[in-house]
């Protein structure tokens, strides 16, 4: 059956739960976005910052579904960077976005400058549906 040529273009709904499909109008579903989660206790200088913010996306990237870390890119590669306070906070998160399904890196530094080798310092997670991060991630606050 042809569609009227004024109704946006339908695509599978893949929600848990989800029948049919939805149109592209509805598409705060389809958005997908990648989270970096840094320890704010460790007080890294902004050069190792980035460089452990880069660390975990292209890490967590490269464990992603490719159908999605394609639509992802496409969609302008959305990511936001994250704080919480401690290890601790960021092995809790880690633990409820594996649970989930969800592509993870957690980062842990060679130690050549500011920290000793070992030291987590980053927790990369996505890119997935920006929805599914968010049930994991939406309580923390923007670094």
């Amino acid at each position: 059956m042809p569609r009227d040529i004024g109704q946006p273009p339908l695509l599978p709904d893949d929600r848990p739960g989800g029948i049919g499909f939805i149109t592209t109008l509805d598409n705060s579903y389809l958005m997908c976005k990648q989270v970096i989660v840094i320890r704010r206790n460790l007080r890294l200088s902004k050069g190792k910052l980035a460089a452990q913010v880069a660390h975990a996306s292209l890490e967590a990237f490269r464990k992603a579904n490719p159908r999605l870390a394609g639509e992802w890119e496409s969609g302008g590669s959305k990511k936001v960077v994250l704080r919480v306070e401690n290890t601790r906070e960021m092995l809790e998160i880690m633990r409820k976005a594996k649970a989930d399904g969800l592509p993870v890196a957690l980062i842990r530094d060679a130690g050549h400058t500011e920290v000793p080798a070992g030291t987590i310092t980053a927790l990369g997670i996505g890119p997935d549906r920006e929805t599914k991060i968010n049930k994991i991630t939406g309580n923390l606050k923007m670094l």
